[in-house]
């Protein structure tokens, strides 16, 4: 650390390691990403570049990161939609279908190249050294899954060495637990224990089994997800550097609104800052407004993956965020007399309920393949009550665990972290043991991957 450039080179060589083991063939296609958005950075920021020229330098280096997005994710979903559409009017069409590995993380990593180009644009961040950019990029802890982290909070961090003795180690290693018991003890035993089964095969389940595994899903997502943010933050704080939070409670939300300040945050701020705004946000009448809407949570849904699926997600969230922007221009909030009463208080309890229950809704087509796929999970939950045999106790109580945790008030979790974090070093090595054990033998044997790893 006290050697900044070989510091820089080394992490930076990490990260092309850590990537290589996933598959080595992409290594080269991400030293390919630093090196063409870091030429495209330095071109459009040169001194006495006009402005046309920048924008156009910007434009440039976006367009390129979303092409090399569009042929690995799109280009199959694309290819066999316009066969599909041929076919229906008659005309028989034969295609070139490429077989393409998506590369892990790719979405992740276009997102932070657009970062970069736009705040370096925007002036929020300097173009950096070659070395700098090559971190950025290949940061190990968020490569894959996030957080989404951009290069206006992340490069001025590489400004200076980190400072080993201000390394918040209890609160990182506090972190990495808790994240493991969020991905190990509750996302991957839910997954075996009912939700792959339920949405592979609706069929062989009864109703209430179906609904359940429709909640525990929503349980097993949220819990993959901030865990391996859990962790991802806990690494980075180990290498002193502080990422953005990317969960908050999501499932206490009041509000599709509000579950999106919540869930996935640092993408819900991507979409904002980078596709809401400039479409225009909430300027101009309420159909734009409805318009902007639509085409952010569209193209959302569209980057979680190429499937009708998520075309259906993403626009269905973005009728629900239009609906309640609809609604609450016209009805407006509840009155100050009507909160001392408590009809604020029964107002945002229905809509927690609400807003929960859509949110699970919507998750079908997030985990299906198909349309078909998630219409048989609905009409198996619309077919009768039936048995119960799988759902056990063990459950019921990590549906529970992963709900109700989300309700425990954040001064409290902080509260617990800080006792911590004052324990006898010998004291916190002996509890996060004890944790490492209980975790290993209460979660399953071996560890699926991350969900979000695919995107």
């Amino acid at each position: 650390m006290p050697y900044p450039r070989l510091w820089k080179a080394f992490m930076a060589a990490t990260g092309l390691f850590f990537y290589g083991l996933w598959d080595y063939r992409f290594v080269a296609l991400l030293v390919a990403s630093i090196l063409a958005n870091q030429m495209l950075v330095v071109a459009g920021s040169r001194p006495g570049a006009s402005p046309r020229a920048r924008k156009g330098w910007v434009a440039a280096s976006v367009a390129a990161n979303l092409a090399v997005l569009a042929f690995f994710k799109f280009y199959g979903f694309f290819v066999n939609s316009l066969a599909d559409g041929l076919g229906g009017f008659g005309v028989e069409a034969s295609l070139p279908l490429l077989e393409l590995i998506v590369p892990a993380g790719i979405s992740f990593l276009t997102f932070r190249a657009i970062t970069y180009a736009v705040d370096v644009y925007r002036g929020e961040v300097k173009p950096v050294p070659l070395a700098d950019a090559a971190v950025y990029f290949s940061f190990f802890p968020y490569m894959l899954a996030g957080p989404i982290v951009r290069a206006s909070e992340f490069m001025p961090q590489l400004a200076s060495p980190r400072d080993a003795r201000s390394i918040d180690a209890s609160r990182a290693f506090f972190l990495i637990t808790v994240g493991l018991v969020k991905k190990v003890v509750i996302a991957d035993f839910l997954a075996r224990s009912l939700v792959n089964g339920v949405f592979d095969n609706p069929a062989a389940y009864s109703s209430v089994e179906t609904l359940v595994g429709m909640y525990a899903y929503a349980v097993q997502i949220f819990c993959d997800f901030s865990g391996y943010t859990d962790i991802a933050i806990g690494l980075a704080l180990l290498l002193g550097f502080r990422l953005p939070d990317n969960f908050n409670a999501p499932y206490t939300a009041t509000s599709l609104q509000d579950f999106w300040r919540r869930w996935h945050m640092t993408l819900s701020r991507f979409l904002r800052d980078y596709l809401y705004i400039p479409l225009g946000g909430n300027r101009g009448s309420e159909w734009r407004v409805a318009r902007n809407i639509m085409i952010t949570m569209l193209l959302g849904g569209m980057w979680h993956g190429a499937g009708w699926t998520f075309v259906v997600w993403g626009g269905l969230h973005g009728v629900g965020l239009v609906a309640e922007r609809f609604f609450r221009r016209r009805t407006g909030s509840l009155s100050k007399e009507g909160a001392k009463v408590g009809g604020e208080r029964w107002r945002r309890l229905a809509g927690r309920v609400a807003v929960f229950h859509y949110v699970c809704l919507l998750w079908v087509f997030f985990r299906v393949e198909t349309l078909e796929g998630a219409g048989r999970v609905f009409a198996r939950v619309a077919e009768g009550v039936g048995g119960l045999g799988a759902i056990t106790p063990a459950v019921v109580l990590a549906v529970l665990v992963g709900i109700a945790g989300q309700y425990t008030p954040r001064p409290t979790l902080q509260l617990v972290q800080a006792r911590f974090s004052r324990l006898n070093l010998m004291v916190q090595g002996l509890v996060l043991g004890v944790a490492v054990f209980l975790i290993d033998a209460f979660g399953p044997e071996g560890v699926a991957d991350f969900i979000y790893f695919r995107f």
